[in-house]
């Protein structure tokens, strides 16, 4: 039996050990030291363009901690809505009901198979008529490195003036129009878990527009301590401040990010070509000169009527052939926690959830072992 291929390994390039073994060496081990104020620079320095502004990032413990403090930091609360794309994992609208509020979703534009900017401002629309009020802020996702027709979104956005905290958990690197995601939205978030483009072991960053708020996102990262002698607190804060060891990684991770960003591009390529012919399986691409995705995961749907295999059976053969792949994201608005939350579809994500698969797309893999993916996926 062959070694299993995996969907989507971390790849350490090995200046990593010598961050780490630097914060050993100076005992920074905690959620302080040098590695994550140089870490918070590296990824600003990368993210920051003529189109962006200045920017200022915070290191966190998770996307989903970033996704938190940027929905704090909007003012969302108790009895507010958040409209959030359902096509994505689940992180985007737990931590609306961490504030007290409801998530309300929106389904996906068939192109970027992202938040739909026609059905976002039906929705902002309708929940105007039905509470009397505006949502709050509007989470959309650039879901599998894929950018979201974000210029659209945020015309929407601006005209009910309506704040955009900005997913961008699996895009780093990814670009609309030039410019990088995560930097549109008045925050953005990254993540760096174990399986993403890179990774910090577990890890995340909130992406600020502002010092100010750069700062008062690193106040409630950090138990919102008071400036004082002693340990005083005014407000409710939360840990989620990244280790000086988690920092180490994603210092050492910065030096093969384009490398990364290069070979799952290729990895795309590889199987766009190798699945042009087949009938019934359609590879996720570009919708136009505007999207640049990262291709952090290639994903495919599958027609039945046209494949004569299904995601499912395909998923079964690559598994018996000792390779991962994973069904795509079950809609939020799907999910036994969510079915009285609110819904504005075109039943587009549904049929993205029914049909579709990600291959697997990690650095290390070879040409020769996707040459071995695609010939089990077509292997009758």
């Amino acid at each position: 039996m062959h070694e299993r291929i995996r969907l989507s390994l971390a790849h350490m390039g090995g200046k990593e050990l010598d961050f780490i073994q630097e914060a050993f060496d100076t005992n920074w081990v905690t959620s302080l030291g040098p590695n994550v104020t140089g870490f918070e620079r590296d990824l600003e320095n990368y993210l920051t363009s003529e189109k962006s502004g200045e920017l200022y990032v915070v290191a966190l413990n998770s996307g989903t901690s970033a996704l938190h403090l940027g929905l704090l930091l909007l003012g969302v609360g108790a009895g507010d809505e958040v409209i959030c794309q359902s096509f994505t994992f689940c992180a985007s609208a737990n931590v609306v009901g961490y504030l007290g509020a409801r998530p309300v979703f929106v389904d996906s534009e068939a192109r970027s198979w992202n938040m739909d900017p026609i059905l976002l401002e039906e929705a902002i629309r309708d929940r105007l008529k039905k509470t009397g009020k505006l949502p709050k802020a509007i989470i959309p996702t650039h879901l599998y490195g894929m950018p979201a027709d974000i210029q659209s979104i945020l015309e929407v956005a601006t005209r009910y003036e309506i704040p955009v905290l900005e997913d961008a958990a699996e895009a780093i690197g990814s670009e609309y129009l030039g410019q990088k995601c995560g930097t549109f939205g008045r925050y953005g978030v990254l993540s760096f878990n174990g399986n993403k483009m890179i990774t910090t072991s577990a890890g995340g960053a909130l992406i600020c527009h502002s010092k100010e708020d750069a700062a008062k996102a690193l106040y409630y990262a950090t138990q919102a301590r008071d400036e004082a002698p002693y340990y005083q607190h005014s407000q409710a804060g939360y840990n989620y401040r990244m280790s000086n060891i988690c920092a180490g990684i994603g210092r050492g991770q910065m030096y093969v990010l384009e490398e990364h960003i290069e070979r799952r591009r290729a990895i795309h390529a590889f199987y766009s070509e190798k699945l042009r012919e087949c009938t019934g399986i359609r590879v996720m691409y570009n919708p136009d000169y505007r999207f640049q995705s990262n291709f952090w995961l290639t994903c495919i749907q599958v027609d039945p009527l046209l494949s004569q295999q299904t995601n499912l059976q395909i998923r079964k053969k690559l598994d018996a052939a000792n390779i991962d792949s994973a069904l795509l994201w079950k809609p939020m608005h799907l999910q036994p926690l969510f079915k009285e939350a609110p819904m504005y579809d075109n039943h587009l994500c549904d049929d993205l959830f029914s049909s579709g698969l990600c291959l697997p797309s990690g650095p290390m893999i070879t040409d020769d072992l996707l040459n071995r993916i695609v010939e089990t996926i077509l292997h009758d």
